[in-house]
């Protein structure tokens, strides 16, 4: 198994911390992992994404360009990757934001309703964690759900581990939806 994974949204949704709980949450089931995290010269509103590259074997790549998952946080991202995602793949695309339903009949897109849950657990900045869990449970292969919280703890600095609480029901509600 070669999954590539793009994670792609504005600065402050999360999008590379998204990334970096999937690679721990892979490498504590054995994997091997690459992160490729990229942003815009402002951390908070700029665009940001990141490559996810998740196997059994060796890495001799750590390049997206045909990802097989797409999670999407917003239009912009929506309209840069739906096009990029290989025939066949997987489209989760944060339903709160974007006004526009995804145009390919070649994929599976799922619509995941990320903001409008998270404010319901107590924050809207643990979107991402709402698109997170629903992964888990499309994409089991890539890594468990309880890997995915172990990541969770792995990834989050020090400084922020009292949110841990609403990130992991986050995670638990956008892995029911599905």
């Amino acid at each position: 198994m070669r999954e590539g994974i793009v994670f792609a949204g504005f600065g402050g949704q999360g999008i590379i911390l998204s990334g970096l709980i999937l690679c721990h949450a892979a490498l504590e089931e054995g994997k091997q992992v690459s992160h490729i995290p990229s942003y815009g010269a402002e951390m908070r509103g700029g665009t940001a994404n990141c490559s996810v590259v998740i196997s059994d074997l060796g890495i001799g790549s750590p390049l997206v360009p045909r990802p097989e998952v797409c999670a999407v946080m917003n239009k912009p991202s929506l309209l840069k990757y739906e096009p990029q995602l290989a025939a066949g793949g997987l489209l989760l695309w944060n339903s709160s934001l974007i006004d526009i339903k995804p145009a390919r009949a070649d994929v599976r897109a799922v619509a995941v309703p990320a903001n409008q849950i998270a404010e319901k657990e107590g924050s809207v900045r643990a979107a991402n964690m709402v698109m997170l869990g629903a992964l888990a449970k499309l994409k089991p292969e890539l890594a468990s759900l309880q890997a995915v919280i172990h990541g969770l703890g792995e990834a989050v600095s020090a400084r922020n581990q009292q949110l841990n609480a609403i990130n992991v029901a986050c995670l638990n509600k956008g892995y029911s939806l599905y």
